[in-house]
């Protein structure tokens, strides 16, 4: 609760605990991290970072949004809708990361304040959560808890109806309160300019389109069999040639393939080659006469800097930087980097000519052009040049481009795959997750794992155990007989009130995980003890653990909505607060109907 200690960490210091007490031993200390759910969750997140990396949900996002139109109003009910219909597939952290940037432009596009939106956006991604069984943590815990304990597994529509009745009273409590309770002046004036700007636009800032040509090579040309480097086109044209596009000749070809590799002093012209060129028009006129190509387009879109292989990027050089004062001739820089250099931001005035015979000072910008491998190499550079942004992130992205449709299909596959139980839970999300990294909605192996919230997944596998030790030393008995000794006159459903109101309290300072592996095991003592349903009892459990908007450490959600719209502490407790207990009298009349005691 104090968050001075990261909760994985606490979660394996008690973890030890338990084995160097001797309350457990080795074998049961480390069950959790074969547990399924642990397994699924890290799949999830995999599934989940394929739909974030084609664009898949953005492309949804933006559509449903711009039908918005400029009502407020409608874009306001329109957007809690998108986030719960997105965040019953994805975590509702990667809900926010991914609507976050989306809901920001159209509320100034609108000429509103983001502040009015990003609270809501925070707390109907966490009703979203109650929606179907994979869009929560702790619904996989409290399923896995039946299981472990002799009683049927939750469906995957099964919480539906419960979350339905959440969104339902979420939106209309926000909508409700939206003009009184939110704050309504901008406190992040930042917010237009909070992320760092994308590849393609760079290419935009930097004016790259007017000098930017295609051409292809005939099979006349005298080009053809030579090296870049026997051209001598920059000295003679003052051209640069960024990149070659050629027609794959390996194997067999059933289809027609294409692949693209950046120019350098050994690339040898072959005919039929499109070759991407930058410079002045009437250098490049005289060019394309002296010998005899083709040209593609009057302008090449600067879009097609970036492809799966190929992209650019922005890079700064250091104050004590060795290619201060020197010119970029003599610093040979694509023979050192792999990389072009197609512009020089100098204090906003842009080089885009002769740059070759420039000499570079402290405070320049570089736009580089090369591959998506030696991008990263030369992020590893601190010394003379620093990369701005995450060329990282960029690559992948530009390696899904053009994949949601495949993105969808996966997703689509998995849902049924679960709601017809053709496989385990678990082995449905790990054939999603295996197949977004072979379709390429994922650039690799290492960009998937790279996904997957690692402190989630320590936490949920060192806090399971807990369970066995609350169970073996009587203490999961103790605490739910002190519930029911509390409030058992009132009736299980006093012992269910009691238990959800905990449990909620916990779970404003605690994660949603950490909360139901916590009390899942209590309630199905109680519930029990009680001969009622553990049904009733977990999923209250699963549903309090979600009811997290009282403090802006309640979830991860809260603390990236916090910094992006400039809350105060007060802001969740004025607005969370009454939800909380609106939530709690609702769902004490809901989930007995659904799940009778």
């Amino acid at each position: 609760m104090t968050n001075r200690v990261r909760a994985d960490l606490v979660a394996v210091l008690a973890l030890l605990a338990f084995v160097v007490t001797g309350i457990l031993d080795t074998p049961e200390a480390l069950i959790g991290f074969s547990n399924s759910v642990v397994i699924m969750i890290a799949g999830l997140f995999i599934v989940g970072a394929g739909i974030f990396r084609t664009g898949l949900a953005q492309m949804a996002g933006n559509i449903l949004l711009r039908s918005s139109g400029d009502s407020e109003k409608k874009l306001f009910i329109l957007l809690l809708t998108i986030v719960a219909v997105v965040g019953a597939f994805m975590s509702n952290t990667g809900t926010v990361a991914l609507m976050l940037p989306i809901v920001v432009s159209v509320a100034i596009s609108i000429k509103s304040s983001p502040t009015k939106f990003l609270i809501p956006l925070s707390y109907m991604a966490s009703f979203s959560g109650l929606l179907t069984l994979i869009a929560s943590p702790p619904n996989l815990i409290v399923s896995q808890q039946l299981v472990d304990n002799g009683f049927e597994k939750l469906g995957f529509f099964e919480i539906t109806p419960i979350g339905i009745v959440g969104v339902v009273v979420g939106i209309i409590y926000l909508f409700a309160v939206r003009n009184i309770l939110l704050p309504k002046e901008n406190r992040n004036n930042d917010s237009k300019n909070e992320h760092l700007l994308s590849p393609k636009q760079l290419a935009t800032d930097y004016q790259l389109g007017g000098n930017l040509f295609r051409v292809k090579v005939p099979v006349d040309s005298k080009m053809i069999g030579k090296r870049l480097a026997q051209l001598k086109i920059p000295a003679t044209y003052q051209l640069c040639i960024l990149k070659i596009e050629r027609k794959s000749t390996e194997g067999i070809n059933l289809l027609p393939m294409t692949y693209q590799e950046m120019a350098g002093p050994k690339s040898i012209i072959q005919a039929k080659d499109i070759l991407q060129i930058q410079g002045s028009p009437k250098s490049f006129d005289k060019f394309v006469e002296d010998f005899s190509l083709i040209v593609q387009d009057n302008n090449s879109d600067a879009d097609e800097l970036i492809s799966k292989q190929l992209g650019i990027a922005e890079v700064l050089l250091t104050p004590h930087s060795s290619l201060i004062n020197e010119t970029i001739r003599g610093i040979r820089f694509r023979e050192k980097y792999n990389l072009n250099i197609l512009a020089i931001n100098r204090r906003g005035e842009y080089v885009l000519k002769d740059m070759s015979k420039e000499h570079l000072r402290f405070g320049d910008a570089l736009l580089v052009q090369g591959s998506w491998v030696e991008i990263e190499l030369l992020a590893r550079e601190t010394r003379d040049v620093v990369v701005v942004g995450q060329p990282k992130e960029h690559a992948s992205v530009a390696a899904a481009n053009g994949k949601a449709p495949i993105a969808g299909g996966i997703m689509l596959l998995m849902v049924l795959l679960m709601i017809f139980e053709v496989f385990p839970a678990v082995i449905s999300v790990l054939i999603s997750a295996v197949l977004m990294i072979m379709t390429g909605c994922l650039r690799n192996i290492d960009d998937a794992y790279s996904k997957i919230n690692w402190e989630s997944i320590v936490l949920i596998a060192a806090m399971l155990p807990m369970a066995t030790a609350l169970e073996k030393t009587g203490g999961m008995v103790l605490l739910s007989e002190g519930i029911i000794h509390a409030l058992g006159d009132f009736g299980s459903i006093g012992v269910l009130a009691g238990i959800y109101f905990i449990t909620m309290v916990f779970g404003q300072f605690i994660s949603n995980t950490a909360t139901a592996v916590l009390f899942a095991p209590i309630a199905m003592n109680a519930a029990i003890s009680l001969d009622a349903s553990p049904y009733t009892f977990l999923i209250a459990v699963a549903v309090a653990s979600s009811m997290a908007f009282a403090t802006p450490v309640a979830s991860p959600t809260n603390a990236l909505v916090m910094t992006a719209g400039g809350y105060k502490f007060f802001d969740f407790v004025k607005i969370g607060v009454p939800l909380q207990i609106i939530m709690f009298i609702v769902m004490m009349i809901v989930i007995p109907i659904v799940f009778p005691l």
